[in-house]
């Protein structure tokens, strides 16, 4: 089993509810290693992960995930690159979206929805 790894956070920017983090894909991430060994790419578990430990981390939200919505993967994420993590908190439904990014080339997206009471 890996253990998970945030990636390097080069920037970010932090609104009450928004956050955008540029992340590096250093390829020494622990995730790259065997994913696949021709063409090494970050598994949507490890995007998923990121996403949900960033937003619960920004937005104040314990880490309980009810469900996950409109979860869409749709370009691969390579080593040695760097991709924007887009967060947005919907406290009021007790949920934030995310996606990752780059420019108008869009690789990951999906909504967390946090088990209710942990706000």
């Amino acid at each position: 089993m890996i253990e998970s790894q945030l990636p390097r956070v080069l920037e970010r920017q932090v609104e009450e509810q928004q956050v955008r983090l540029l992340l590096a894909l250093d390829a020494g991430l622990p995730f790259f290693q065997g994913h696949f060994p021709a063409q090494p790419v970050l598994p949507g578990v490890a995007q998923l992960d990121w996403a949900i430990r960033f937003g619960c981390d920004y937005f104040g939200y314990d880490a309980e995930v009810a469900t996950l919505e409109v979860l869409k993967f749709q370009q691969l994420m390579l080593p040695d690159t760097k991709i924007e993590l887009l967060l947005n908190n919907q406290p009021g439904q007790n949920k934030f979206s995310f996606s990752y990014q780059l420019g108008d080339n869009r690789f990951a997206s999906g909504r967390v929805l946090l088990a209710k009471g942990e706000h």
